[in-house]
């Protein structure tokens, strides 16, 4: 149905193509993700239909209300979009040369032999950060700081079978212009909880960037009898940014039947978006069985902190912060089914403490739902 809508759109567009790419604005080198995703909306319907590669849509949500608590790391939402294979344009001269770069540099953990795919992965999320004092309206020195995040991202996957790399780069506000008062109070009337009181002391507007590299590597993945089977998923990297600034590592171990064909579970975290189906994937072959795939997962992510936005405060302007901890590490355990062309997980997260005034580890859970078509 959706292919029906967009498809004699896009047509059209891919009809005006040549004079878009011919246009002054289009020749600037930060002007050219409009044609590039021109160019994937032209091609991709075509390589999807011949290749089976499918389209993913990626839905995010974690929140503390799983773990009976609101305060800390209360709630964050991400939908995210990630595309077919884009490894049949890397010569193409149409494509901006940071793209064709990409293509042929983006693969220091794969030999130069490796059939190799490559994904645009575009996300849309918010982040909200509240303290554990639900009814005060003044600063309150010693609980994190009110604060809301809101960006958009753009990602770059380079993987084969058994590593993936992600290039991602997040642009957003920290501050008022996020929204985290008015998603939150939203959330609050729907669910007849109180509202917090002290939203005047957030975190001021800041505009904020993230960049982020993170590599995952499938260390192994055996069968043990039948369809049942376990892997387990190294990954590490590195982020820079005002937002923040880390160094991570981390991995996760599944175990279930007909493991999905991908790098394990998504989750909100910047590098999280995993899901994507791989080429012998039950999504991409379309499966009708009710649960095509079902397994147990336990993951943990560890990381160095130089610097947290929602801890020390804005950049250039005075606001309330913490003394952080610059060792944080999330545990995470659950489960995930594949049905269809579906991916569904749950996980519950124990994140280790933030700042040294944090009494003690806090607790959330962690839903996504994917659909490849």
């Amino acid at each position: 149905m959706l292919r029906r809508i967009l498809l004699p759109k896009v047509s059209r567009l891919c009809f005006i193509r040549p004079y878009l790419f011919r246009t002054k604005a289009f020749r600037r080198p930060h002007h050219r993700l409009l044609p590039l995703l021109l160019l994937a909306l032209c091609h991709f319907p075509q390589a999807a239909s011949a290749e089976h590669q499918p389209w993913t849509v990626s839905l995010y949500f974690e929140n503390d209300l799983f773990g009976e608590t609101d305060q800390n790391y209360t709630n964050g939402t991400r939908l995210s979009w990630a595309s077919p294979d884009t490894a049949s344009f890397e010569n193409d001269p149409q494509f901006p040369a940071w793209l064709r770069l990409l293509n042929h540099n983006l693969r220091y953990f794969h030999d130069d032999g490796d059939d190799l795919e490559h994904n645009l992965v575009l996300s849309l999320g918010q982040l909200m950060y509240t303290p554990s004092d639900v009814d005060t309206s003044t600063p309150l020195p010693n609980q994190r700081p009110y604060a809301g995040y809101l960006y958009a991202g753009v990602a770059y996957h380079t993987r084969n079978e058994w590593a993936l790399d992600t290039m991602e780069i997040n642009i957003g506000f920290v501050g008022p212009s996020a929204q985290g008062e008015q998603a939150q109070d939203a959330i609050h009337d729907l669910r007849g909880f109180d509202k917090y009181q002290g939203w005047d002391n957030q975190l001021k507007d800041e505009p904020v960037l993230l960049l982020v590299y993170e590599h995952k590597q499938k260390l192994f993945k055996r069968s043990l009898g039948g369809n049942l089977a376990h892997d387990f998923i190294a990954h590490a990297g590195l982020a820079l940014g005002n937002v923040a600034t880390y160094a991570n590592v981390g991995g996760e171990y599944r175990i279930g039947w007909d493991l999905p064909e991908d790098f394990g579970t998504s989750a909100v975290r910047p590098g999280g978006d995993n899901s994507a189906p791989g080429k012998n994937d039950a999504r991409r072959r379309h499966s009708n069985k009710p649960i095509s795939g079902l397994h147990a997962f336990i993951s943990v992510d560890a990381r160095v902190v130089a610097r947290d936005i929602f801890l020390d405060g804005n950049t250039y302007k005075s606001s309330l912060d913490v003394d952080k901890e610059h060792k944080v590490a999330d545990i995470s355990a659950g489960f995930s089914f594949l049905t269809g062309r579906w991916k569904v997980s749950y996980a519950t997260v124990i994140r280790t403490r933030e700042f040294k005034q944090q009494p003690h580890h806090h607790k959330y859970g962690s839903m996504s739902l994917s659909y490849s078509f």
